[in-house]
């Protein structure tokens, strides 16, 4: 039976609602309360810490996954010590559920080296030193009590708190003598009272007593309240009249409710399992759309705001999620904010507290050119003369990354969604993730590939194995094959882009007829009738020579042959003095392994060709490219 076009309205209640019954049905309650919480006094630079901080609650969330707690050792300067560990009674879903609120609730404590929290459930903590043996601390372990008396009359007060105080000795008792954990109760009379203890795993019997006979004296001071709790440096102590714990009290797995829920779960799964089994597959493609669409949205600006004094700011936002996003903050931030340019968008500031990180920039009003351009929804018609001006204010921009501060910057992910457009349409490149300097002495960077990706050789696909960036058409030849960055780089992309901003046709959109916009652009070229290439929209409203000469540019600026590509200084005279003579294309501007080297400069269309043909499947290594295979085959 085929899908629907799209999922229903009542389909998609009917798989949350029956989802949500069933995960509560398996769960029993993850106690993700937060008892306390510490973060350390100690700060270092956020890019010193991050990036071990991530590596070290991978490694730490592997051992709760697989055993229910945990120590991971990670890095240097500063060197992360981490622990984590579950209440033995919870289940192995609560635990991962309890896990990753604190997991979540931690990373506010950042830059610090040190951090602490305690919640009903869980415990989680990182330091530079190794502190798995610690049990108490007389600053940082601390009471949290429940004041509210269970009675008013004297009498009622004394033989709760006595029978308190009975069950927290036996349920400390049972700790030291299980293993760490114990639970106790005393149901008597209108009143019952539950207990639970537990010692971290680091600690041995000694450290565990010594622990929870601390715990005793500090929620003892609790009663006659109606709960106490202990979150000391190597144990949990917790009474309180409501039973909180799971029955069996050993991984919440024997009797009681757990085994109610689990038969309810198969009777409900059983049941729903027709309808999962109809919408699963359309579910799935919508939250792979979704998380497609999360990831490309990570380099835009994602919101915006008005300050207190009128001012509308644009905030991107970031998750510490892998290294690679933690290191592309820094690296923005770094960058970014001692520039200040024209044409290049302004960093106002940052925040790093919490998982989720901030980029405060100004506010660009017209969002992306991508969205001008492309976007049905919100496509605006550009004439010549803007189209222009965005042209020239981009590579003056670019031109200013390349030689303009003290230390050479490539951006290496120019492309139509991160140029900015403000209420002039003036030009503002954005997006500095992926961005490298180096020093003036060198002729280029040997590095691994990141940016945007999709080069095509006439009919012939190009491939990247383990690549990771996206293929959207502005990656030059010699940075795909070889891993050779310079700012010739940018060239070759701004060169897409000028190509797209003036034919009004993205890169990847191909036709039967002549394949690629560069493709077509060339082929225009070559029987002298470049106006053809023009972008329909604009119904012949331009200066023919002037618009002639803007896509030769764009041609010589995507150029194989990384010498033959002009710089951005000479770019910015070709657009903007009419006497100029601009050079012309001596080759087709398609990938080829002849032409790859630095020295190369020209290649006939006969030779691309034949290169091409000569082989229907082939493949080129390079040990600096970052890709570990570059193939290149003939579509069938």
């Amino acid at each position: 039976m085929p899908l629907p076009a799209h999922c229903t309205t009542w389909a998609f209640l009917f798989f949350f609602n029956t989802s949500v019954f069933f995960f509560l049905c398996l769960a029993d309650n993850p106690r993700i309360s937060e008892v306390n919480l510490y973060c350390g006094k100690v700060r270092v630079a956020p890019q010193q810490i991050i990036p071990n901080f991530v590596i070290e609650m991978e490694g730490v969330s592997k051992l709760v996954d697989r055993q229910r707690w945990g120590t991971f050792e990670y890095g240097a300067n500063p060197r992360l010590f981490s622990l984590a560990q579950c209440m033995n009674d919870l289940t192995h879903t609560d635990c991962l559920l309890c896990f990753t609120e604190a997991r979540t609730k931690l990373p506010r404590c950042l830059p610090s080296v040190s951090a602490r929290i305690q919640l009903d459930g869980c415990f989680l903590r990182w330091d530079n030193y190794t502190f798995y043996d610690e049990a108490i601390d007389s600053q940082l372990d601390r009471r949290v009590c429940n004041s509210t008396a269970v009675a008013t009359e004297e009498s009622l007060k004394l033989e709760f708190t006595n029978r308190a105080t009975e069950v927290i000795r036996n349920v400390t008792a049972t700790a030291v003598n299980n293993s760490g954990f114990g639970v106790a109760e005393m149901k008597r009379g209108a009143v019952s009272v539950y207990a639970l203890a537990q010692c971290w795993k680091t600690i041995n019997r000694t450290g565990c007593q010594t622990c929870l006979d601390k715990a005793v004296t500090e929620v003892s001071q609790c009663l006659p309240g109606r709960e106490g709790r202990a979150a000391n440096t190597g144990c949990y102590l917790r009474y309180s009249t409501q039973k909180f714990y799971n029955e069996g009290g050993n991984n919440g797995n024997k009797g009681g409710f757990f085994s109610v829920g689990v038969i309810v779960a198969t009777v409900i799964a059983a049941i729903a399992f027709s309808m999962l089994t109809l919408f699963g597959a359309c579910l799935a493609y919508k939250r792979f759309a979704k998380m497609k669409k999360e990831r490309e949205s990570l380099g835009r600006l994602s919101s915006t705001g008005t300050l207190q004094d009128g001012r509308n700011i644009a905030v991107k936002r970031l998750f510490f999620n892998t290294r690679q996003w933690v290191d592309e903050f820094f690296n923005e931030v770094n960058l970014i904010s001692g520039i200040n340019h024209k044409n290049l968008v302004k960093l106002l500031g940052c925040s790093i507290e919490g998982p989720e990180s901030l980029l405060v920039y100004e506010y660009v009003v017209n969002k992306s050119l991508d969205h001008v351009l492309f976007d049905k929804s919100t496509a605006q018609f550009l004439n010549w003369k803007q189209r222009l001006h965005i042209i020239v204010g981009t590579a003056e921009g670019l031109a200013y990354l390349h030689g303009g501060t003290e230390t050479r910057i490539i951006h290496r992910d120019i492309k139509c969604s991160n140029v900015l457009l403000d209420e002039n349409m003036n030009a503002k490149i954005a997006d500095f993730g992926l961005a490298r300097c180096f020093a003036p002495d060198k002729s280029h960077l040997s590095t691994g590939i990141a940016g945007t990706l999709r080069i095509s050789v006439e009919a012939t696909h190009i491939k990247c194995k383990n690549f990771s960036g996206r293929a959207d058409g502005y990656m030059a030849p010699e940075y795909l094959v070889r891993g050779q960055l310079t700012e010739k780089a940018d060239v070759y992309s701004f060169g897409v882009l000028v190509l797209e901003i003036v034919c009004g046709r993205k890169n990847t959109v191909f036709t039967p007829e002549t394949g690629s916009i560069l493709q077509t652009v060339w082929q225009h070229y070559k029987s002298n009738s470049l106006p053809q290439s023009m972008d329909p929209a604009l119904k012949g409203d331009f200066p023919v020579r002037e618009a002639s000469n803007v896509l030769q540019i764009g041609l010589l600026c995507t150029q194989a042959s990384v010498v033959i590509r002009p710089s951005m200084p000479e770019v910015i005279l070709m657009l903007t003095d009419r006497e100029y003579l601009v050079p012309l294309p001596m080759q087709p501007p398609f990938l080829n392994a002849s032409v790859m080297n630095q020295d190369t400069s020209s290649t006939n269309t006969s030779q691309t060709t034949k290169a091409i043909n000569s082989t229907k499947s082939s493949s080129m290594s390079s040990s600096t490219s970052g890709c570990t295979t570059v193939e290149v085959s003939q579509p069938r």
